[in-house]
């Protein structure tokens, strides 16, 4: 009798008729499916992009000039400006709040202005979504 280890797992010869083979007819596995991402993942872009637009808003409105705009200068050349009449639809006269003074009328217009259209843009994405997954 010779001393010699038993041979390891490793070592050891496999036969293919003793190892469980799948059968030929199973499916692919799948994978295992991603978890849920957190709001602020999902998110990040938007939060990013709106945090961007903000600091331009507070950074660029006490910039604006208070000069008037090309069409209201054409108006006050030729004369017919006392013909306009004031928008219907003017919320922000000027471009700031009634009782806001000054760059902090204009920098609350334009924050309310972005949340309009973030708004806004953030719904009509949200219905086109609905409609496509109820065609789908």
């Amino acid at each position: 009798m010779t001393d010699q280890p038993a041979p390891s797992a490793a070592q050891m010869p496999t036969d293919p008729s003793s190892s469980p083979a799948a059968p030929a007819s199973a499916p692919p596995e799948q994978p295992a499916p991603a978890p849920p991402r957190s709001f602020l993942r999902r998110w990040q872009w938007v939060i990013a992009g709106l945090a961007i637009v903000t600091a331009i808003v507070v950074v660029l409105a006490p910039l604006a000039s208070p000069d008037p705009d090309g069409l209201e200068a054409v108006a006050k050349q030729q004369g017919w400006l006392g013909a306009a009449q004031d928008a219907i639809h003017g919320i922000f006269p000027g471009y700031s709040i009634p009782g806001l003074d000054g760059a902090s009328g204009t920098i609350v217009s334009g924050l309310i202005g972005v949340a309009i259209v973030f708004v806004a843009i953030v719904g009509l994405g949200w219905l086109l979504r609905r409609r496509t997954a109820s065609r789908g």
